[in-house]
């Protein structure tokens, strides 16, 4: 399941984008200012970011173009009500992949999307092949599982559960994501099968690390879990 960046000073675009990605099978983060998404953009926990130009504090070219010279390859979509071909030109030159103007259709939005994420793109950037989480590692060439420097031994399937929890950290998983990511599209909805991995999942990591957000899913808490909550206690 790919993790896309919004990044979008105006609630009512970045809500109508947020529940469009997240309505067609994508992980979203929300943020609403140059500080945030360069902040975010330089984790290595998304696929792609949609950028607005016109963000407060720090404007989006300029995040885009602090990115560029980090090297960071994240595709960017940029956002924006600045359509003018030399508005386009600069938005292109300083690092965008694509440029979309407002007002615009989700479904072209999407499209680009989906173009930008391809995996036969040369210039895709590199998977991470640790993922950290507070003092939980998971290492996907070893497929090893270490808390606070002690591994954890998980089954393939439950390593497969971990992984999508630990590219989306503080995020909120529907069980359709869930399921979608770690068994495939074929499974049936109504299957307890997420809720049952869920379970064995938080057995040996510690019951407090993944928290369950009624009536939406589940989250991976980023901070540290409360004391007598780790594992094997």
């Amino acid at each position: 399941m790919s993790c896309i960046l919004i990044a979008e000073d105006e609630v009512r675009i970045a809500s109508f984008v947020d529940h469009g990605l997240r309505s067609s099978g994508f992980a979203t983060r929300v943020v609403h200012t140059g500080t945030e998404a360069h902040a975010q953009a330089r984790t290595g926990r998304y696929d792609l970011m949609v950028l607005d130009i016109g963000l407060p504090d720090v404007d989006g070219l300029t995040v885009l173009r602090r990115l560029r010279e980090a090297q960071v390859g994240l595709p960017v979509i940029v956002l924006t009500a600045r359509d003018s071909v030399t508005d386009r030109v600069a938005g292109l030159r300083g690092g965008a992949d694509d440029y979309l103007g407002k007002p615009f259709a989700f479904e072209e939005l999407l499209a680009r999307v989906h173009l930008r994420l391809r995996p036969d793109r040369p210039d895709q950037p590199l998977e991470p092949s640790v993922l950290q989480v507070g003092d939980a590692v998971l290492d996907l060439g070893t497929r090893r599982v270490t808390l606070d420097g002690r591994e954890i031994a998980l089954s393939a399937r439950e390593f497969a559960l971990a992984q999508t929890f630990w590219r989306h950290p503080d995020q909120v998983l529907s069980k359709g994501q869930l399921l979608s990511s770690v068994w495939g599209l074929d499974l049936d909805p109504d299957s307890n099968v997420v809720e049952v991995y869920v379970r064995y999942l938080r057995r040996k990591i510690g019951a407090d690390r993944i928290e369950t957000v009624r009536g939406l899913g589940y989250r991976l808490r980023a901070g540290a879990p409360e004391d007598g909550a780790a594992a094997g206690r």
